[in-house]
């Protein structure tokens, strides 16, 4: 399998340096994007397979690329690529419809195979961050019946931690204890029926509470 990949970040040593680690016969580098605009003008010229697309970009953000990538070719498949482990991050990228979502301090190999992975149609890869989110999610979706009512708190609370605060920067913000903090997480976490903060944002991004 040949996959045709269109590169998209808005730094060049970093395009330049992705074109070097992504020399492989199985993958076809058609183009390299250096804005959100680019990115989806490129994509409608050069009908690549997949598009590699760094998480912050000038222009609009890449999630917000991605989201116009999605609407304008709902059979493309994009891997977002990114510095930040921020769950809100993962779970946007999610709930957006990303193939997978790869940290830029991943493995020539590990990136790689999280492509042909996707490309061939096995994502969310092993080495991607949505393997933690996706099967989990798709079979929460499935389970529940009624809708999970929350607390005024525990809604401050869930929209701190999907934002990727820590439980002592919860604490600070809204005056209470981080044990406190500790109790509605936990709370939270049954409440939803996930089992960590990562998989709460998603929860939190598809109802639009953050």
């Amino acid at each position: 399998m040949l996959v045709r990949l269109l590169i998209a970040d808005d730094h060049e040593v970093v395009r330049s340096g992705l074109v070097n680690l992504l020399d492989d016969p199985r993958i076809e580098i058609v183009g390299q994007a250096a804005s959100g605009s680019e990115t989806v003008e490129l994509t409608g010229q050069l009908k690549p397979d997949l598009v590699l697309l760094d998480i912050r970009m000038v222009e609009g953000d890449g999630l917000e690329t991605l989201g116009q990538l999605r609407e304008g070719f709902p059979d493309l498949k994009v891997v977002m690529l990114s510095t930040y482990e921020n769950p809100t991050y993962i779970a946007r990228a999610h709930a957006l419809g990303a193939a997978d979502y790869v940290l830029k301090g991943a493995t020539r190999e590990e990136l790689i195979q999280v492509i042909m992975d996707v490309a061939a149609g096995n994502a969310p890869s092993q080495y991607g961050e949505l393997r933690k989110v996706a099967n989990a999610m798709a079979t929460k979706q499935k389970e529940q019946g009624a809708e999970v009512t929350l607390t005024q708190r525990e809604t401050q609370v869930l929209r701190h931690l999907a934002l990727g605060l820590s439980n002592k920067e919860i604490s600070r913000s809204l005056s209470i204890s981080v044990e406190t903090v500790k109790e509605h997480v936990q709370h939270l976490l049954r409440k939803m029926d996930v089992t960590d903060r990562t998989q709460a944002a998603v929860w939190a991004v598809k109802r639009g509470l953050v």
